[in-house]
Protein backbone atom coordinates (compact mmCIF):
# COMPACT_ATOMS: atom_id res chain seq x y z
CA UNK A 1 0.00 0.00 0.00
CA UNK A 2 1.29 2.99 -1.10
CA UNK A 3 2.22 5.85 1.42
CA UNK A 4 1.39 9.80 1.38
CA UNK A 5 3.96 12.05 2.69
CA UNK A 6 4.35 15.54 4.00
CA UNK A 7 7.56 17.30 3.72
CA UNK A 8 7.13 20.69 5.93
CA UNK A 9 10.69 23.16 4.28
CA UNK A 10 10.14 21.18 1.16
CA UNK A 11 12.47 24.43 -0.65
CA UNK A 12 15.13 24.43 2.08
CA UNK A 13 18.18 22.41 1.46
CA UNK A 14 16.93 19.10 3.15
CA UNK A 15 13.21 19.31 2.27
CA UNK A 16 14.49 20.14 -1.36
CA UNK A 17 16.89 17.03 -1.62
CA UNK A 18 14.45 14.87 0.44
CA UNK A 19 11.69 15.85 -1.97
CA UNK A 20 13.54 15.09 -5.49
CA UNK A 21 14.69 11.35 -3.79
CA UNK A 22 11.17 10.84 -2.58
CA UNK A 23 9.96 11.59 -6.26
CA UNK A 24 12.22 9.24 -8.08
CA UNK A 25 10.65 6.37 -5.86
CA UNK A 26 7.67 7.33 -6.59
CA UNK A 27 8.18 7.55 -10.09
CA UNK A 28 9.85 4.23 -10.36
CA UNK A 29 13.18 5.28 -11.32
CA UNK A 30 14.94 4.46 -8.09
CA UNK A 31 13.92 0.85 -7.01
CA UNK A 32 16.56 0.40 -4.13
CA UNK A 33 13.50 0.99 -1.52
CA UNK A 34 10.92 -1.15 -0.97
CA UNK A 35 8.64 2.08 -0.46
CA UNK A 36 5.58 2.60 -2.41
CA UNK A 37 4.86 6.45 -2.56
CA UNK A 38 1.65 8.04 -3.16
CA UNK A 39 1.18 12.33 -2.94
CA UNK A 40 4.21 14.05 -1.95
CA UNK A 41 2.73 16.90 0.09
CA UNK A 42 5.18 19.97 0.21
CA UNK A 43 4.83 22.58 2.17
CA UNK A 44 7.16 26.21 2.55
CA UNK A 45 6.43 28.99 4.31
CA UNK A 46 3.93 30.43 1.69
CA UNK A 47 1.80 27.36 2.19
CA UNK A 48 -1.34 28.64 3.43
CA UNK A 49 -3.22 26.90 6.57
CA UNK A 50 -6.30 25.48 5.27
CA UNK A 51 -3.76 23.56 2.51
CA UNK A 52 -1.54 22.34 5.35
CA UNK A 53 -4.20 21.28 7.26
CA UNK A 54 -5.74 19.03 4.39
CA UNK A 55 -2.28 17.76 4.22
CA UNK A 56 -2.04 16.92 7.93
CA UNK A 57 -5.61 14.91 7.06
CA UNK A 58 -3.87 12.87 4.44
CA UNK A 59 -0.85 12.20 5.51
CA UNK A 60 1.03 8.99 6.38
CA UNK A 61 4.07 10.08 7.38
CA UNK A 62 5.31 13.54 8.27
CA UNK A 63 8.94 15.08 7.80
CA UNK A 64 9.50 18.11 9.75
CA UNK A 65 11.62 20.50 8.81
CA UNK A 66 10.79 23.77 8.25
CA UNK A 67 12.30 26.55 10.88
CA UNK A 68 14.02 29.72 11.39
CA UNK A 69 17.75 29.95 11.66
CA UNK A 70 18.42 32.78 10.85
CA UNK A 71 15.64 35.82 11.69
CA UNK A 72 15.96 39.36 12.16
CA UNK A 73 14.62 38.78 15.68
CA UNK A 74 15.30 36.85 18.55
CA UNK A 75 11.86 36.02 18.89
CA UNK A 76 11.29 34.44 15.63
CA UNK A 77 13.05 31.79 16.94
CA UNK A 78 10.31 30.47 18.86
CA UNK A 79 7.65 31.40 16.18
CA UNK A 80 9.25 29.53 13.80
CA UNK A 81 10.71 26.51 15.22
CA UNK A 82 8.49 25.43 18.64
CA UNK A 83 5.29 27.64 17.05
CA UNK A 84 4.65 26.22 14.11
CA UNK A 85 5.64 22.48 15.52
CA UNK A 86 2.87 23.32 17.92
CA UNK A 87 0.70 24.07 15.45
CA UNK A 88 1.67 21.23 12.86
CA UNK A 89 1.15 18.45 15.64
CA UNK A 90 -2.43 20.22 16.38
CA UNK A 91 -3.35 19.52 13.02
CA UNK A 92 -2.62 16.32 13.25
CA UNK A 93 -4.48 15.50 16.51
CA UNK A 94 -7.61 17.66 15.05
CA UNK A 95 -8.08 14.65 12.46
CA UNK A 96 -6.97 12.07 14.91
CA UNK A 97 -3.91 11.25 12.53
CA UNK A 98 -1.18 9.09 14.39
CA UNK A 99 0.98 8.61 11.82
CA UNK A 100 4.97 9.02 12.32
CA UNK A 101 6.44 12.20 12.77
CA UNK A 102 9.89 12.54 12.05
CA UNK A 103 10.92 16.25 13.56
CA UNK A 104 14.49 17.46 12.44
CA UNK A 105 16.17 19.27 15.27
CA UNK A 106 20.00 20.12 15.74
CA UNK A 107 22.84 19.60 18.28
CA UNK A 108 22.40 22.91 19.32
CA UNK A 109 19.19 22.26 21.28
CA UNK A 110 21.93 20.02 23.61
CA UNK A 111 22.48 23.45 25.05
CA UNK A 112 26.14 22.17 26.36
CA UNK A 113 29.32 24.61 25.64
CA UNK A 114 29.44 26.98 22.99
CA UNK A 115 25.49 26.44 22.33
CA UNK A 116 24.64 26.88 26.15
CA UNK A 117 23.27 30.31 25.05
CA UNK A 118 21.69 29.12 21.79
CA UNK A 119 18.13 31.06 21.35
CA UNK A 120 18.37 28.60 17.81
CA UNK A 121 19.03 25.42 20.20
CA UNK A 122 16.65 26.52 22.77
CA UNK A 123 13.54 26.81 20.06
CA UNK A 124 14.67 23.60 19.04
CA UNK A 125 14.46 22.10 22.08
CA UNK A 126 11.21 23.67 22.80
CA UNK A 127 10.07 21.69 19.28
CA UNK A 128 11.62 18.56 20.80
CA UNK A 129 9.86 18.54 24.05
CA UNK A 130 6.76 19.24 21.89
CA UNK A 131 7.16 16.39 19.57
CA UNK A 132 7.87 13.92 22.85
CA UNK A 133 4.41 14.86 24.06
CA UNK A 134 2.86 14.12 20.76
CA UNK A 135 3.97 10.36 21.21
CA UNK A 136 1.32 9.86 24.09
CA UNK A 137 -1.44 10.10 20.96
CA UNK A 138 0.20 6.80 19.96
CA UNK A 139 2.40 8.29 17.09
CA UNK A 140 5.77 7.07 16.82
CA UNK A 141 8.03 10.06 16.83
CA UNK A 142 11.34 10.17 15.68
CA UNK A 143 13.39 13.18 16.75
CA UNK A 144 16.90 13.77 15.25
CA UNK A 145 19.52 16.05 16.36
CA UNK A 146 21.40 16.72 13.23
CA UNK A 147 25.35 18.75 13.12
CA UNK A 148 26.53 20.67 10.04
CA UNK A 149 24.77 19.95 6.91
CA UNK A 150 26.60 19.81 3.84
CA UNK A 151 26.19 19.07 0.00
CA UNK A 152 24.40 19.78 -3.01
CA UNK A 153 21.87 23.19 -2.92
CA UNK A 154 23.09 24.21 0.41
CA UNK A 155 22.66 27.93 0.29
CA UNK A 156 26.21 29.85 0.48
CA UNK A 157 26.86 32.53 3.02
CA UNK A 158 24.17 31.52 5.43
CA UNK A 159 24.65 28.75 8.07
CA UNK A 160 27.31 26.48 6.84
CA UNK A 161 30.79 27.30 6.09
CA UNK A 162 31.48 24.00 3.52
CA UNK A 163 28.67 25.94 1.19
CA UNK A 164 30.13 29.22 1.70
CA UNK A 165 33.85 27.88 1.15
CA UNK A 166 32.70 25.55 -2.10
CA UNK A 167 30.24 28.17 -3.74
CA UNK A 168 33.63 30.94 -3.41
CA UNK A 169 36.34 29.10 -4.32
CA UNK A 170 34.49 26.99 -7.03
CA UNK A 171 33.94 31.40 -8.02
CA UNK A 172 37.23 32.60 -7.27
CA UNK A 173 36.05 34.59 -4.55
CA UNK A 174 38.04 35.22 -1.59
CA UNK A 175 37.33 33.13 1.97
CA UNK A 176 38.29 33.75 5.14
CA UNK A 177 39.34 31.19 7.92
CA UNK A 178 40.21 32.60 11.44
CA UNK A 179 41.33 29.41 12.90
CA UNK A 180 42.07 26.60 10.36
CA UNK A 181 42.65 24.34 13.62
CA UNK A 182 38.73 24.41 14.47
CA UNK A 183 36.66 20.96 14.35
CA UNK A 184 33.36 20.33 12.83
CA UNK A 185 31.02 17.08 12.51
CA UNK A 186 29.39 17.45 9.22
CA UNK A 187 26.74 15.38 7.86
CA UNK A 188 26.64 14.38 4.01
CA UNK A 189 22.83 15.00 2.75
CA UNK A 190 22.74 11.88 0.12
CA UNK A 191 23.44 10.13 4.16
CA UNK A 192 20.84 12.34 5.57
CA UNK A 193 18.48 11.55 2.85
CA UNK A 194 19.31 7.87 3.15
CA UNK A 195 18.51 7.75 6.47
CA UNK A 196 15.28 9.80 6.22
CA UNK A 197 14.28 6.89 3.67
CA UNK A 198 15.10 4.49 6.73
CA UNK A 199 12.62 6.00 8.84
CA UNK A 200 10.16 5.35 6.46
CA UNK A 201 11.12 1.86 6.01
CA UNK A 202 10.93 1.57 10.09
CA UNK A 203 14.77 0.84 10.46
CA UNK A 204 15.33 4.66 11.79
CA UNK A 205 18.75 4.11 13.79
CA UNK A 206 18.08 5.05 17.15
CA UNK A 207 20.17 6.66 20.06
CA UNK A 208 20.53 8.27 23.38
CA UNK A 209 23.27 11.11 24.11
CA UNK A 210 26.23 11.56 26.13
CA UNK A 211 26.73 15.16 25.91
CA UNK A 212 27.03 15.51 22.15
CA UNK A 213 28.17 12.48 21.12
CA UNK A 214 25.27 10.11 20.01
CA UNK A 215 25.51 6.53 21.55
CA UNK A 216 23.90 3.80 19.44
CA UNK A 217 21.04 2.35 21.22
CA UNK A 218 17.83 -0.31 20.25
CA UNK A 219 15.40 1.57 22.32
CA UNK A 220 17.06 5.10 22.46
CA UNK A 221 14.98 8.28 23.14
CA UNK A 222 16.55 10.16 19.98
CA UNK A 223 17.71 8.79 15.68
CA UNK A 224 20.69 9.86 14.15
CA UNK A 225 22.52 9.55 11.14
CA UNK A 226 25.52 6.65 11.86
CA UNK A 227 27.89 8.29 9.05
CA UNK A 228 29.15 11.50 10.30
CA UNK A 229 32.70 12.85 9.51
CA UNK A 230 34.97 15.53 11.96
CA UNK A 231 37.02 17.54 9.63
CA UNK A 232 39.19 20.59 10.45
CA UNK A 233 38.25 23.90 8.49
CA UNK A 234 41.96 23.46 7.53
CA UNK A 235 41.71 20.47 6.14
CA UNK A 236 38.39 21.72 4.11
CA UNK A 237 40.02 24.22 2.43
CA UNK A 238 42.99 22.07 1.15
CA UNK A 239 40.84 19.88 -0.41
CA UNK A 240 39.17 22.24 -2.03
CA UNK A 241 42.06 24.20 -3.29
CA UNK A 242 43.14 20.84 -4.34
CA UNK A 243 39.65 20.25 -6.48
CA UNK A 244 39.95 24.01 -7.50
CA UNK A 245 44.12 22.88 -9.38
CA UNK A 246 42.17 19.90 -10.97
CA UNK A 247 42.04 21.14 -14.16
CA UNK A 248 45.68 22.73 -14.22
CA UNK A 249 47.19 19.39 -12.79
CA UNK A 250 44.69 17.10 -14.21
CA UNK A 251 45.45 15.07 -10.86
CA UNK A 252 41.81 13.51 -9.51
CA UNK A 253 42.37 13.54 -5.95
CA UNK A 254 41.99 10.23 -3.78
CA UNK A 255 38.27 9.94 -3.95
CA UNK A 256 37.63 6.33 -1.85
CA UNK A 257 34.20 5.30 -1.56
CA UNK A 258 31.79 6.69 1.20
CA UNK A 259 34.82 8.94 2.25
CA UNK A 260 34.09 12.68 3.36
CA UNK A 261 36.82 13.89 0.06
CA UNK A 262 34.54 11.92 -2.43
CA UNK A 263 31.48 13.74 -0.77
CA UNK A 264 33.21 16.93 -0.62
CA UNK A 265 33.99 16.85 -4.03
CA UNK A 266 30.52 15.92 -5.40
CA UNK A 267 29.46 19.03 -3.04
CA UNK A 268 32.55 21.72 -4.75
CA UNK A 269 31.30 20.35 -8.13
CA UNK A 270 27.85 21.48 -7.76
CA UNK A 271 28.58 25.35 -6.96
CA UNK A 272 31.00 25.07 -10.29
CA UNK A 273 29.61 28.48 -12.77
CA UNK A 274 29.07 27.81 -16.52
CA UNK A 275 32.63 29.17 -17.65
CA UNK A 276 34.25 26.44 -15.24
CA UNK A 277 32.26 23.65 -15.87
CA UNK A 278 34.56 22.95 -18.81
CA UNK A 279 38.25 23.38 -19.58
CA UNK A 280 40.27 22.88 -22.60
CA UNK A 281 43.19 20.21 -22.48
CA UNK A 282 46.46 20.23 -23.95
CA UNK A 283 46.52 18.38 -27.37
CA UNK A 284 50.46 17.73 -28.07
CA UNK A 285 50.14 17.80 -31.75
CA UNK A 286 52.43 17.18 -34.36
CA UNK A 287 51.99 15.99 -38.28
CA UNK A 288 51.71 12.25 -36.95
CA UNK A 289 48.49 13.26 -35.23
CA UNK A 290 48.20 14.21 -30.96
CA UNK A 291 48.58 12.88 -27.53
CA UNK A 292 46.31 14.71 -24.81
CA UNK A 293 46.47 13.76 -21.02
CA UNK A 294 43.00 13.28 -20.02
CA UNK A 295 43.35 12.48 -15.86
CA UNK A 296 45.43 11.75 -13.52
CA UNK A 297 45.76 10.13 -9.98
CA UNK A 298 48.21 9.71 -7.40
CA UNK A 299 48.12 5.81 -6.91
CA UNK A 300 46.27 4.89 -10.57
CA UNK A 301 47.56 6.12 -12.91
CA UNK A 302 46.78 8.33 -15.70
CA UNK A 303 44.74 8.24 -18.77
CA UNK A 304 45.34 9.82 -22.46
CA UNK A 305 43.79 10.07 -25.62
CA UNK A 306 45.90 9.23 -28.59
CA UNK A 307 44.92 10.04 -32.17
CA UNK A 308 46.93 8.36 -35.11
CA UNK A 309 46.43 9.94 -38.78
CA UNK A 310 45.61 6.95 -42.00
CA UNK A 311 48.59 4.98 -42.43
CA UNK A 312 50.77 6.26 -38.82
CA UNK A 313 52.37 3.85 -36.71
CA UNK A 314 53.27 5.41 -32.81
CA UNK A 315 54.81 3.89 -30.17
CA UNK A 316 57.58 1.62 -30.66
CA UNK A 317 59.00 1.42 -27.06
CA UNK A 318 58.91 -0.62 -24.03
CA UNK A 319 58.70 -0.43 -20.37
CA UNK A 320 60.37 -2.71 -17.64
CA UNK A 321 57.66 -2.07 -14.84
CA UNK A 322 54.95 0.09 -16.68
CA UNK A 323 51.97 -1.41 -18.35
CA UNK A 324 48.93 0.30 -20.19
CA UNK A 325 45.56 -0.62 -21.73
CA UNK A 326 44.89 0.37 -25.01
CA UNK A 327 41.07 0.85 -26.13
CA UNK A 328 40.25 1.10 -29.68
CA UNK A 329 37.51 3.79 -29.94
CA UNK A 330 36.94 4.92 -33.56
CA UNK A 331 38.95 3.23 -36.91
CA UNK A 332 40.90 0.77 -37.64
CA UNK A 333 44.25 -0.31 -36.60
CA UNK A 334 47.05 -2.88 -35.51
CA UNK A 335 48.60 -3.44 -32.47
CA UNK A 336 51.70 -5.32 -32.48
CA UNK A 337 54.09 -6.42 -29.42
CA UNK A 338 57.35 -7.89 -29.35
CA UNK A 339 59.01 -9.90 -26.05
CA UNK A 340 62.42 -8.21 -26.44
CA UNK A 341 64.20 -11.42 -24.59
CA UNK A 342 62.91 -13.95 -26.95
CA UNK A 343 61.42 -11.80 -30.31
CA UNK A 344 57.97 -13.64 -29.86
CA UNK A 345 55.49 -11.30 -31.79
CA UNK A 346 51.87 -10.69 -30.52
CA UNK A 347 49.66 -9.04 -33.18
CA UNK A 348 45.69 -7.51 -32.70
CA UNK A 349 43.73 -6.05 -35.16
CA UNK A 350 41.29 -3.50 -33.38
CA UNK A 351 38.37 -1.35 -34.70
CA UNK A 352 36.17 1.05 -32.88
CA UNK A 353 33.12 -1.12 -33.91
CA UNK A 354 34.61 -3.66 -31.03
CA UNK A 355 35.63 -2.87 -28.15
CA UNK A 356 38.38 -4.05 -26.39
CA UNK A 357 41.14 -3.82 -24.51
CA UNK A 358 44.50 -5.05 -25.58
CA UNK A 359 47.41 -5.31 -22.49
CA UNK A 360 50.84 -3.21 -23.16
CA UNK A 361 53.24 -6.33 -21.52
CA UNK A 362 56.50 -4.99 -19.58
CA UNK A 363 59.28 -6.52 -21.52
CA UNK A 364 57.60 -5.97 -24.63
CA UNK A 365 58.36 -3.64 -27.12
CA UNK A 366 55.02 -2.00 -28.88
CA UNK A 367 53.39 0.27 -31.73
CA UNK A 368 50.26 1.26 -32.46
CA UNK A 369 49.39 0.81 -36.87
CA UNK A 370 46.50 2.89 -38.75
CA UNK A 371 45.59 0.92 -41.45
CA UNK A 372 42.88 3.24 -42.91
CA UNK A 373 43.72 5.42 -45.46
CA UNK A 374 41.57 8.02 -45.02
CA UNK A 375 40.35 7.67 -41.07
CA UNK A 376 42.23 8.73 -37.70
CA UNK A 377 42.45 6.05 -35.31
CA UNK A 378 41.28 7.23 -31.48
CA UNK A 379 42.46 5.26 -28.62
CA UNK A 380 42.20 5.46 -25.21
CA UNK A 381 44.98 4.83 -22.77
CA UNK A 382 45.07 3.96 -19.50
CA UNK A 383 48.94 3.77 -17.66
CA UNK A 384 49.32 2.37 -13.84
CA UNK A 385 51.51 4.97 -13.33
CA UNK A 386 51.90 9.13 -13.78
CA UNK A 387 54.37 10.09 -16.59
CA UNK A 388 57.50 11.25 -14.97
CA UNK A 389 60.03 12.94 -16.72
CA UNK A 390 62.83 12.53 -14.60
CA UNK A 391 61.86 8.23 -14.84
CA UNK A 392 60.11 7.75 -17.68
CA UNK A 393 60.44 4.02 -17.92
CA UNK A 394 60.37 4.17 -21.70
CA UNK A 395 62.68 2.59 -24.38
CA UNK A 396 62.88 3.54 -27.98
CA UNK A 397 62.96 -0.13 -29.80
CA UNK A 398 60.86 -0.89 -33.21
CA UNK A 399 58.66 -4.20 -33.11
CA UNK A 400 59.71 -5.13 -36.02
CA UNK A 401 63.23 -5.51 -36.58
CA UNK A 402 65.16 -3.79 -39.54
Amino acid sequence: MSMNILVTGSRGFVGKNLCKTLETIRDGKNRTRKIEIGEIFECDIDTPKEVLEEFCKKTDFVFSFAGVNRPKEQSEFMEGNRDFTAELLSMLKKHGNICPVMYASSIQASLIGRYAESEYGKSKLAGEELVFEHAKTGAKVLVYRFPNLFGKWCKPNYNSAVATFCHNIANGLDITVNDPNVELELLYIDDLVGEMLNALEDCAHRCDYNGLEAISSVNGRYCYVPKTHKVTLGKIVEHLRSFENQPKTLEMPEISEDSFEKKLYSTYLSYLPKEKTSFVLKMNEDERGSFTELMKTKNCGQFSVNISKPGITKGEHWHHSKWEFFVVVSGRGLIQMRNIDTDEIREFEVSGDRIEAIHMLPGYTHNIINLSESENLVTVMWANEKFDAQKPDTYFEKVIKE
